[in-house]
């Protein structure tokens, strides 16, 4: 039995996909430890009832589908329970099933729940009667040798044989030992984690150096060995993700797709499909931060910055490609048909969160936070029963959110994102506390051997006020690290990709018990050390002005047009709320006016900004010409297509610029 000391460092590992065992020496850490989510008690009215949606309604529909589809039965017919060909489209569709396994065990933390526990564990019973003798997992294969019917062609030949290009059978697996844990840490039961450590083995037999020698051709089974050998302390899962990683490049059939077209340390793009690419760099930033890997490290910042620097989105979406589904050039970034998977979201919150803990620097939660608050956010509805996959930042009409998918991806990443999300709020180190978001909560963190209790208030992100008691168990003496965004000192998004407009002279202020406190920010933090006594109350405050944001010039389909933010978010017009529903062929002054309220009846409560437009016309010449004017109303973009399908527009274009 774990110390109540490693229990919290191992949850704090594996909720929230980083670092380290109790059992494990320092250097195996992360140097910046997540606060886990268990120890987060979220009071707001932002992701609070959010988090409780995706328990009562998300986590049960997406079983449900996996019930209809026939995900489920899979399992069942690779089990002997009944019979009948491969049920669904993919031979990937095992990961959904066990993908929502995982995101039920983060729920089953915050929200105990005998019923959905016992579903869990009849599902597992079901996956392990589909595991081979051997340890083999991968329903299609099993069903087809079986006698019933025949193997995916992504999948035809021996075992792993394909699992560079597309059998998805590592892909499985990977998500298969991400579930096994978190069902482990959630309800202490071995079940699923016996069947992943079966898994393992059997793979760790199969490839190496010295046997196979190959890699998945989508990743994600790196993070979960990473996550295996922490909750073991078996090291072979820790080599073999290695190992997954560094034959990535040695083989001739590799490409950019896949991100195999070269060794992962000589990569410095993001290039191809942007979900694999963020569950690699993640990957990578694991094994690098036990290993101290600094080939690893330089690689991943260069990716990195290529990505931030020249293909990503306002909203933090990226991938602006649906043919590869993935990245395209630089600056080649489409709003219409801009692809921005909600995979590739979490995937970029994952690889931010990692970058972070290894570095300590605000810009990388400044792009988490980007990316959450909009291009993830939007993935589902207010229901949590709709979703997208595709996000893009402009629709004629023909965008609509689905209950479900026949690649159901993103639906199943969901269930187990939302309710991790409150594990990004606090990080520490022995002397350090980080808060790097802003939600009302009630916390317990251990700073080096200091139990310390904290309460935050904030109407964030409506307001930027932020109110945080901190509640020592003994006085003592560490630095609060409260970080100050981007957006609220003049920059839109690290790099410079994008801008705003015209900057504010308008600076956050910092109180401490009452008194106005000066400190330096660095690396995004401001940092206050002190002896820290039960009842110190810090007031923090960061200005929300309305902005205007353009984007570098070299975005061809973004000039002559402005983005609308406050605070983290970006704005958006849609249909509903304009003149004639329509919001193409609608310019903003080039200098606009706004003005902001709290509507409480709109959308479940939203802030809103209201500006002056024009209708157009076009003169001989092909200058815009403003005509009739009248007011127009945005709303947050992650809210848009709530109301039903019909324009929206993230990029409005300006009197001085062209429709």
């Amino acid at each position: 039995m774990k110390t109540s000391k490693g229990r919290w460092l191992l949850t704090a590992a594996i909720i929230n996909l980083l670092a380290s065992c109790s059992d494990s020496s320092s250097d195996e850490n992360y140097p910046i430890i997540p606060v886990p989510f268990t120890s987060v008690k979220m009071t707001d009215s932002f992701w609070a009832p959010r988090i409780l949606t995706n328990h009562n309604v998300t986590i049960p529909i997406a079983f449900g589908y996996c019930e209809s589809t026939g995900r489920i039965k899979n399992f069942e017919i690779a089990g002997g329970l009944d019979t009948g060909a491969f049920q669904t489209l993919y031979p990937f569709d095992d990961s959904d099933v066990v993908k929502i396994i995982e995101g039920a065990s983060y729920s089953l933390q915050t929200y105990p729940d005998p019923e959905l526990e016992a579903y869990l564990d009849t599902l597992i019973y079901k996956i392990g009667l589909a595991q081979e003798d051997d340890g083999y997992l991968y329903t299609n294969r099993t069903i087809a040798e079986m006698g019933y019917g025949k193997i995916h062609e992504w999948a035809e030949g021996g075992r792993w044989e394909k699992t560079n290009i597309l059998s998805h059978e590592l892909y499985n697996l990977g998500h298969t030992y991400e579930a096994a844990v978190a069902h482990y840490m959630a309800t202490g039961k071995r079940t699923l984690l016996d069947i992943a450590i079966k898994s393992a083995d059997l793979v760790d037999r199969d490839f190496g150096w010295d046997a196979f020698v190959s890699y998945p051709g989508h990743q994600v089974i790196e993070i979960g060995l990473v996550k295996l050998y922490r909750v073991t302390g078996e090291r072979r899962y820790l080599d073999l993700a290695k190992f997954f990683l560094d034959a990535r490049g040695t083989r001739d059939d590799g490409e950019e797709y896949s991100q195999s077209h070269k060794k992962v340390t000589e990569q410095t793009e993001a290039v191809g499909h942007s979900v694999r690419a963020t569950y690699m760099y993640s990957g990578m930033a694991d094994v690098a931060a036990i290993l101290d890997d600094e080939a690893y490290v330089n690689a991943i910042t260069r990716i990195w910055e290529d990505l931030v620097y020249g293909k990503m989105y306002i909203t933090g979406g990226i991938g602006a490609s649906g043919g590869n589904e993935g990245f395209s050039e630089p600056y080649n970034l489409p709003n219409m048909t801009a692809y921005c998977e909600t995979c590739a979201s979490i995937g970029n919150i994952f690889f931010n969160h990692r970058l972070f803990s290894m570095h300590g620097e605000g810009k990388y939660f400044d792009i988490l936070e980007k990316t959450l608050y909009n291009g993830a956010l939007s993935g589902v509805n207010l229901s949590g029963d709709r979703f997208f996959y595709p996000n893009p930042l402009e629709s004629d009409g023909r965008h609509q959110r689905s209950a479900w998918f026949g690649c159901a991806c993103c639906p199943s990443n969901i269930c187990r994102f939302i309710p991790a999300i409150p594990g990004y709020i606090y990080s520490v180190t022995d002397k350090d506390l980080y808060v790097n978001l802003y939600a009302s909560n009630q916390a317990d963190v251990r700073i080096g051997e200091n139990e310390v209790k904290l309460s935050q208030e904030t109407n964030y992100p409506w307001e930027g006020k932020v109110t945080l008691t901190v509640d020592p168990a003994d006085d003592s003496r560490f630095t609060l690290r409260l970080r100050i965004p981007g957006w609220a000192h003049n920059e839109a998004i690290p790099g410079g990709l994008y801008t705003f407009s015209d900057p504010v002279d308008e600076e956050y202020g910092l109180k401490i018990n009452g008194e106005s406190f000066q400190t330096e920010v660095i690396d995004g933090y401001a940092g206050v050390t002190r002896k820290w006594k039960k009842g110190d109350l810090v007031e923090l405050s960061l200005p929300m002005p309305v902005r205007t944001v353009t984007a570098d010039e070299r975005i061809k389909e973004d000039t002559g047009r402005f983005a609308v933010q406050r605070g983290p978010l970006m704005f958006c017009a849609e249909w509903p709320d304009n003149p004639d529903r329509q919001i193409h062929g609608l310019v903003i002054d080039s200098h606009p006016e706004f003005t902001t309220e709290f509507v409480p009846d709109l959308l479940n409560g939203t802030q809103v900004i209201k500006t002056n437009a024009y209708d157009t016309t076009v003169d001989s010449e092909g200058h815009v010409m403003k005509g009739e004017g009248r007011e127009i109303l945005l709303i947050p973009y992650y809210l848009w297509n709530n109301r039903g399908k019909g324009e929206m527009s993230v990029w409005l274009p300006h009197a001085d610029g062209e429709v």
